[in-house]
């Protein structure tokens, strides 16, 4: 009852009406470039120097070829280490806890020493076709999703089962408490307690990559990959901030600077990360 209860209250918290639907805007701050084939950017705040994670593919994004890993950049866009972590293969989101790195590697999750800058396991997902994004809650609750089955995967103790399935494309995950933000397609979904979705907002031109909750309750920035990057208020309402679809600019899984608000996007096909000053 007190889980229920709880998942009740977040839910009218993200449904809160606000006053008016404030108009936003996106400033381009820096841009680093030579990252081959960038899928996700993950902000650290590290309590004396944050930084971010950014996932490579370098190569197909389905096939297990060993060239993927992970690059370590400074919040003002320079270069820590380009080969911070090596011998993934097609690494896309990514969710600390502690001092555990998760990374969703095609049909597995790959587990990280931060500390150590080694990999420490893979995590095999029975069934997985393509793992897409992962996130974690307080506790230490690891979720992935599948984009190709339709499902969202749960890892508890390093111990994987399925969380939901027949969600429509899921991808972009965000956990909350005991709930979960699903982007399914073109949709923003909330999961409380009875797995039973709540459609937060809607009508995305494309199918939702990215998910990153503000410090203003309720709102999200979300990216599409194909170039598209939205702020969503807490009454549902979307406002188009990045459209670079003509340009062929991708914008894959982003990060967020809940400090700085400062927002991280990985622009695929170019091979550079962008970082814009969220007004």
């Amino acid at each position: 009852m007190k889980y229920w209860i709880y998942t009740l209250s977040m839910v009218g918290v993200l449904l809160g009406a606000l006053p008016a639907f404030a108009q936003h805007n996106l400033k381009q701050l820096w841009q680093t470039p030579d990252l081959p084939t960038p899928e996700s950017v993950l902000y650290v705040a590290d309590k004396d120097d944050p930084y971010l994670f950014v996932s490579l593919i370098d190569g197909e994004g389905n096939v297990a070829d060993g060239k993927g890993g992970v690059a370590k950049l400074a919040t003002d866009g320079s270069v820590i280490e380009k080969d911070w972590l090596v011998g993934l293969d097609a690494p896309k989101g990514m969710a600390i806890f502690e001092n555990r790195l998760y990374v969703a590697d095609i049909t597995a999750v790959a587990v990280v020493d931060i500390k150590a800058q080694k990999l420490l396991k893979k995590i095999p997902i029975e069934g997985a076709v393509f793992l897409n994004d992962v996130t974690v809650n307080s506790t230490g609750v690891v979720y992935v999703s599948d984009t190709r089955t339709n499902k969202v995967h749960r890892i508890v103790d390093d111990v994987p089962s399925l969380y939901l399935e027949n969600v429509a494309n899921a991808n972009g995950l965000k956990a909350f408490g005991p709930s979960l933000v699903v982007g399914a397609g073109p949709e923003l979904l909330l999961f409380g307690a009875d797995k039973k979705p709540l459609v937060l907002a809607k009508g995305f031109a494309q199918g939702i990559d990215g998910i990153e909750m503000l410090a203003k309750r309720g709102e999200f920035i979300v990216s599409c990959w194909p170039g598209l990057v939205y702020y969503v208020s807490a009454d549902g309402k979307i406002q188009i901030l990045i459209d670079s679809q003509a340009q062929k600019i991708n914008t894959a899984d982003i990060g967020y600077d809940p400090n700085t608000n400062q927002v991280f996007v990985p622009n695929f096909f170019k091979n550079t990360v962008t970082a814009y000053q969220l007004n």
